[in-house]
């Protein structure tokens, strides 16, 4: 298969993914907050795992080059959710119907998945299966992160069809951004460590600033660090073996 085909397909696939978000809520209109807390730590963890997998490589190729990368990706990701008035957001107002609310957690959703679309793209360039790697853990990690999407949606009357549909478009950032990351990259292999360095900055910032802060005020530090940190583990020991 032609390697941009290759890439068009899993980024699609990590973005379809986000349908299966509205699982939890089958039957419900609203699910326990706690649920919620889980979902984003579960998230956490899998971007962590991610962001440990690319760096891993990068440091390969630049070190500096992608440390300035990474300082580019949490200043880049830190402007632009400030801009955009999403820095703050707290995602767990589930009965919420401001339309301004609304507005900004699809926002930030989109803004979510165009990082990570970054960071399959570059893992491609690095070679095929790890990319293949890297664009199977952000699908599985849409999952939870779609239940939170479709949470605050169901809430707000939303049809679970609908919710799915919206989830998956607010994905959508991530089949561009890897196709295009993947195009230019391949032009100019030059630039691969400190695009590794931006994915990784980006990963890591979205986590430690708005995916951990967030679960903890949901389920409580404990069972949330634990979980971020097994499901991290997890990702981590499966690329070990398959390295």
């Amino acid at each position: 298969m032609d390697p941009t085909l290759t890439v068009l397909l899993y980024s699609s696939l990590a973005a379809a993914a986000a349908a299966l978000g509205v699982l939890p809520l089958v039957g419900r209109t609203q699910v326990p907050k706690v649920w919620i807390g889980w979902a984003n730590a579960i998230a956490g963890g899998l971007m962590l795992g991610s962001a440990h997998a690319l760096s891993g490589a990068g440091v390969e190729l630049g070190p500096f080059s992608v440390a300035a990368g990474a300082l580019l990706g949490v200043a880049f990701t830190y402007g632009t959710h400030r801009v955009s008035d999403t820095e703050d957001l707290d995602l767990n107002r589930l009965a919420d119907t401001d339309p301004t609310y609304g507005s900004k957690v699809l926002l930030t959703s989109f803004l979510h998945s165009a990082s990570e679309g970054v960071a399959i793209g570059v893992a491609m360039v690095i070679n095929l299966p790890f990319g293949i790697f890297v664009a199977l853990a952000i699908a599985v990690h849409n999952i939870p992160e779609a239940t939170v999407l479709c949470a605050v949606l169901r809430g707000r009357g939303v049809g679970l069809g609908t919710a799915a549909g919206l989830a998956m478009a607010m994905n959508s950032g991530q089949v561009l951004l890897a196709v295009t990351v993947f195009a230019v990259l391949s032009a100019a292999p030059a630039a691969v460590p400190p695009v590794i360095g931006f994915a990784v900055g980006t990963l890591v910032y979205l986590v430690l600033v708005e995916l951990i802060p967030e679960s903890y005020r949901e389920a409580g530090p404990t069972t949330i660090a634990v979980l971020t940190s097994l499901t991290m583990g997890v990702l981590i020991l499966l690329h070990g073996g398959l390295s």
